[in-house]
């Protein structure tokens, strides 16, 4: 009788804790819900901007200095530049630090994005004179009903598209070197070949000549 008790006891105590945890993960999927519909939210009342040229030089800290003087800002990318024309321009003697073709900015306001991008549009970068893009101006452009996640999306086909390109050139690479390497190896079968018979070509004259000359 004292065992069925206990054994009843047990029974709600585990049913009590399943019921306990079920209610945690309620509320915690409620929490996460809720953080996921407030950065929905925050996301739609943002603003990107697109800059179409970043001059030598500029990164994104000195980019997110000028720029955050005009409003508050979420995020920067800047793409680096095609590895091709990196090494073409530090072979002609250009910039050798790290440059960057084209950037996106997200501000926290779609309107001071909008402000942004016509008020520098055209206009002198500025600054510190010694800056060494003080005289070049801005290539800026307000994106409409663009989001970050549209640029995340871009950025992942391009790399999916340069990816499969780096593949094709390595496989041409590849099949390149084989085909080389094929004719080195014919190359020597037939130089084996033809010491061969040149070595049998000499072998019966040189053995005519050493029993026709006298003892």
């Amino acid at each position: 009788m004292v065992k069925e008790e206990q054994e009843i006891r047990t029974s709600h105590s585990e049913g009590g804790e399943s019921e306990g945890n079920d209610e945690k993960r309620k509320i915690r999927e409620n929490k996460l819900k809720k953080r996921l519909l407030t950065e929905a939210s925050k996301a739609d009342k943002r603003g990107v901007c697109y800059l179409s040229r970043i001059p030598p030089h500029m990164d994104h800290v000195k980019l997110r200095h000028i720029l955050s003087q005009y409003g508050e800002i979420q995020r920067i990318y800047l793409a680096p530049e095609d590895p091709a024309a990196q090494v073409h321009r530090k072979r002609a003697g250009g910039f050798r630090g790290q440059v960057f073709s084209e950037g996106w900015v997200e501000f926290t306001k779609k309107t001071v994005a909008k402000r942004v991008a016509n008020m520098l549009n055209g206009e002198q970068i500025g600054g510190r004179k010694r800056s060494s893009f003080y005289y070049d101006l801005w290539n800026i452009k307000y994106l409409s009903k663009f989001k970050w996640d549209d640029l995340t999306e871009e950025i992942a086909y391009k790399n999916a598209i340069r990816e499969q390109k780096l593949a094709l050139e390595l496989s041409a690479a590849k099949r390149e070197r084989d085909f080389y390497l094929s004719k080195v190896d014919k190359a020597q079968a037939l130089s084996s070949i033809e010491e061969r018979l040149k070595k049998e070509a000499k072998g019966p004259t040189g053995l005519g000549n050493k029993l026709r000359s006298p003892c």
